[in-house]
């Protein structure tokens, strides 16, 4: 079991505002997650794993493929209070779910 967080890496954020956005795309894909397999990942010390895209077409297309396999997911979109512009999206959270779903949709990215 684990948790994937996917980061657009052409957005150039510096490493206090990635931190932010990966933790709003944990809470916020953990929210959605199926009650069993939250015991579960919790019982395996809640795994998290933060990968990269270059960019918002990418990030997009990992969301539709998470969803048409009903993989909780969560899109985060930035406040613009910060680092950039209102409206950004910056990352996608991913589960928890069984290893092998996760990695059918993200094993060919590399790590953040």
């Amino acid at each position: 079991m684990k948790q994937v967080i996917i980061v657009r890496t052409d957005l150039k954020m510096k490493k206090g505002k990635i931190a932010a956005q990966c933790c709003h795309g944990a809470i916020g894909a953990y929210k959605k997650s199926d009650k069993e397999k939250i015991r579960k990942w919790e019982d395996e010390a809640c795994a998290k794993i933060v990968l990269k895209v270059d960019n918002l077409e990418d990030l997009l297309e990992l969301k539709e493929i998470a969803k048409r396999n009903n993989i909780a997911n969560c899109l985060v979109t930035d406040a613009g209070r910060t680092q950039i512009p209102e409206s950004t999206i910056t990352c996608l959270g991913l589960g928890p779910d069984e290893d092998e779903v996760i990695d059918k949709i993200t094993s060919d990215l590399k790590l953040l």
